[in-house]
């Protein structure tokens, strides 16, 4: 026996599409900001931060590491360089954490070369 099956109406596949569109790159964003914070630069910089007695008092605990913002042209990673803006937030205060880091060649080691915590209220 055969089927005979209707085309789905241009309405439906439209808006079946754009949720499809709009999962995928719902997770792809989701997959590079894992792939931020899991990079040894930018463990480095973390533990920068949680070992700086006077950035921890000033924010205060707990802190919130948030997500960067992936279309500002502050963040900038090559294979050589690293230039990050990373929103950081706590009980008191919240601002952003400006690194710069480099190394000497590809797979060799991270050295962190400017780290900045510019609060919002000063």
């Amino acid at each position: 026996m055969m089927w005979n099956r209707m085309p789905l109406p241009l309405g439906k596949r439209v808006l079946f599409s754009s949720v499809v569109v709009s999962g995928s790159c719902a997770l792809t964003y989701y997959l590079i900001q894992k792939a931020f914070s899991r990079a040894s630069y930018y463990e480095l910089v973390l533990e920068q931060l949680h070992s700086h007695p006077e950035s921890l008092e000033a924010l205060c605990t707990p802190l919130n590491i948030n997500y960067l913002h992936l279309t500002d042209k502050y963040n900038f990673v090559d294979i050589a360089s690293t230039q990050l803006k990373i929103p950081v937030s706590g009980f008191k205060s919240e601002g952003h954490l400006y690194v710069s880091s480099s190394r000497d060649a590809p797979f060799q080691r991270w050295h962190l070369q400017d780290v900045f915590l510019n609060l919002k209220d000063g």
